[in-house]
């Protein structure tokens, strides 16, 4: 099953079909727009207007008459994913939204399904295997990479953003390639890894993902056990992380002074790093301590921190940290703030040498 016939469906679909794949499935509710022919190189002009999902399975047959394809002209959502999901043994991710992620995410594994997922934005590409249910028992989710959701307008989308259109195909390509070691058994698939791919630099490096034995769906002790509401899941933080952020929020160039304040003697804090260990690992602000948000959640984390020194929290976007925050501010640290735009605005801003994801 491919999700979304748009930027990196194209190039998937159209390998996959090529290599012979015998049944695709194709998930896609919108239509050909002139826009989109830069970077959906399974639709042409002839196919303007017609919906994606119709003209893909067009350009399929012409790629190899003998696949079957199925169409879901259908948004994809809380109503119809695990009814779709159920007849196909791997998804093809090439969502371009945060909810729907999370929302393929959340089916896959409760169906123990595998499924590739591909990211481009710009010049930037990234791309893993999510398959909870592996072989093995360690293999992570795209929660336990990504926890939350960056909080809403952080992220640009590709239609705000730009995206070079070649990217797509770069990025579909390795999906394909990995679809396909997954469905013959050969190889050494991106399980437990994330690739970044730099289209300017022409440089790829791998990260490794390790299972989070806290994961909200496939940790020890889910507390997502069937499908939520992705909307309001990447929307909005809780309100008491919204109320104990307000006066309580400083900017990555304020946290760059103050560090540099706390090397002179001048100034006396902790700052902690409330990601995952996995996170940790791929960047971080100089100085940081890590403890992890749900050690905040359970309690644990307060024995942790001193009651004579400032406590500053950062995350990746500041999501996290604001959750973090409400609760030391509820246990007595009132001059407790947290860094908004996290690590993602530190590596934007302040050292754009370190990678990001």
């Amino acid at each position: 099953l491919v999700i979304g016939a748009g930027g990196l469906g194209s190039p998937a679909l159209m390998y996959l079909a090529a290599a012979g794949v015998g049944t695709l499935g194709v998930v896609d509710f919108d239509v050909v727009d002139e826009s989109n022919l830069q970077r959906q190189v399974i639709h042409g002009q002839s196919d303007i207007g017609i919906p994606k999902a119709l003209s893909a399975k067009a350009s399929v047959a012409e790629i190899n008459p003998y696949v079957t394809v199925v169409v879901h002209e259908e948004r994809l959502d809380n109503d119809n994913v695990m009814r779709i999901f159920t007849d196909y043994d791997l998804i093809v991710d090439g969502t371009d939204n945060f909810a729907t992620r999370y929302l393929v995410n959340d089916a896959a594994v409760l169906l123990g399904k595998p499924y590739v997922w591909g990211s481009i934005y710009r010049f930037d590409g990234q791309a893993s295997v999510f398959w909870a249910a592996a072989p093995g028992g360690t293999a992570p989710c795209y929660r336990c990479l990504y926890p939350e959701p960056p909080p809403p307008g952080m992220v640009p989308s590709c239609a705000e953003g730009g995206v070079l259109g070649v990217l797509c195909a770069s990025v579909g390509s390795i999906q394909v390639t990995e679809a396909i070691k997954l469905l013959t058994g050969v190889g050494d698939p991106l399980i437990g890894r994330l690739m970044v791919y730099d289209a300017l630099e022409m440089s790829y490096r791998t990260a490794n993902v390790r299972k989070d034995p806290q994961c909200a769906i496939c940790g020890e002790n889910p507390t997502v056990t069937e499908l939520i509401d992705y909307d309001a899941f990447c929307g909005a933080i809780s309100e008491e992380a919204a109320e104990a952020a307000v006066d309580a929020t400083i900017s990555v160039r304020t946290l760059a002074d103050w560090l540099a304040a706390r090397d002179r003697g001048e100034r006396e804090f902790v700052l902690v790093d409330v990601r995952e260990p996995n996170e940790y690992e791929i960047n971080r602000i100089p100085g940081a301590v890590l403890v992890p948000k749900g050690e905040f959640l359970t309690g644990d984390a307060l024995e942790m921190l001193p009651s004579d020194r400032q406590i500053i929290l950062h995350c990746k976007t500041g999501q996290r940290s604001a959750e973090a925050l409400a609760v030391v501010k509820g246990a007595g640290y009132a001059d407790a703030v947290h860094v908004g735009g996290g690590v993602a605005a530190w590596v934007n801003q302040i050292d754009p040498s370190q990678p990001s994801y």
